[in-house]
């Protein structure tokens, strides 16, 4: 039997000052994750050693100068830059900002190219990476400019998923972003990656309201009967098993979320604290609805940490394993959807 070649999994290192380094090398500390990957880490083998050297860490890596050369059962480093940077462990500099976005440049590069067949990003810091060339809140913005498709923000692990209608948007905002088209757009969008990305046939996804209480019949604001119920009438009666909106204060504390497949929260917080309060150190963060495969741990680059040799990589990990399932998922839902009539006139 010819041997499948593994899954060629880049990764962006993040900020040098936090935390991304050292739980993409424990991640990979264990020899059995090579076993179900090729990672390609984008950075340089001086910043690798410096970092390992740091952390008390050993382990042997493989440097190349473009992911083509990547070689499996080893952990690759593609060299992006020749200088040696300044680590500062629980800083943030503007430095370590500009060669976090460096690593992930090169690494989205080598994304759209398809020399890697899925990107597993380590934390960057919001304010250090903005630029002239640069000036984004977050991956998922960037990714949403560089690769095809509509972006999802959406936190994910096996018993929850979230995605969100508004990611980094100011609170004051966030009810004039939530207009119709981008409720379809959303809900469409979080359809497909469950059919596609989790092997699920018939997803079923919950709203959660804009307002307390889902704008209590008009009492606590109107968006809720005049945006969200209408949607959602709409495309229930296009075949979608859509439902809402519910109160957001009450929808986990009940465990309303188990009896669906996924949930859209309305902003930022409204998603991702319950996510964080029920999954911390086993979320991934992953960007649905993109033409390529992006995942990340749930957490930042936890400065106050940096460099002790104490964190936690269990999230990270995760992000892995969620990027290679996924990987298999689009390959599987590729085959079984691709030439559909021409495979039924061949059974007849």
């Amino acid at each position: 039997m010819e041997e499948i070649e593994k899954i060629k999994l880049g990764i962006s290192i993040g900020d040098l000052n936090g935390i991304g380094c050292e739980v993409v090398l424990k991640t990979f500390e264990d020899t059995r994750m090579l076993d179900f990957c090729t990672p390609i880490i984008f950075a340089s083998n001086k910043t690798i050693s410096h970092q390992m050297k740091a952390l008390d860490l050993t382990m042997p890596f493989h440097g190349v100068q473009e992911p083509s050369k990547a070689l499996e059962g080893k952990i690759n480093i593609v060299n992006v830059w020749k200088e040696v940077p300044q680590i500062s462990f629980g800083e943030a500099t503007a430095e370590a900002g500009d060669f976090a976005i460096r690593s992930l440049r090169a690494a989205v590069a080598a994304l759209k190219e398809g020399s890697i067949d899925a990107l597993v990003t380590a934390p960057i810091n919001k304010t250090n990476i903005q630029s002239e060339t640069f000036a984004f809140p977050g991956h998922t913005d960037y990714l949403a400019q560089e690769l095809e498709g509509e972006s999802l923000m959406f936190m994910v692990t096996e018993g929850l998923k979230i995605g969100l209608l508004t990611d980094h948007v100011a609170v004051k905002d966030v009810s004039k972003a939530i207009i119709p088209r981008v409720v379809r757009d959303k809900v469409n969008t979080i359809e497909k990656s469950l059919k596609m990305d989790f092997g699920i046939r018939r997803p079923k996804i919950a709203l959660l309201g804009i307002n307390p209480h889902s704008g209590d019949n008009g009492v606590i604001g109107k968006e809720d009967d005049e945006v969200l119920k209408p949607v959602i009438k709409e495309m229930r009666n296009l075949g979608h098993l859509v439902y809402g909106p519910y109160a957001a204060d009450s929808f986990f504390g009940s465990d309303g979320y188990k009896k669906f497949d996924a949930v859209l929260a309305a902003y930022h917080d409204q998603g991702l604290i319950p996510f964080k309060t029920l999954s911390f150190g086993q979320g991934v963060n992953f960007t649905a609805g993109l033409s390529k495969i992006r995942t990340s741990p749930d957490h930042g680059t936890a400065y106050e940490i940096a460099g002790k040799g104490v964190a936690d990589h269990g999230s990270f990990k995760e992000a892995v394993y969620m990027a290679i399932t996924i990987v298999k998922n689009r390959r599987e839902y590729q085959g079984l959807t691709e030439n559909v009539l021409k495979k039924q006139r061949v059974k007849r």
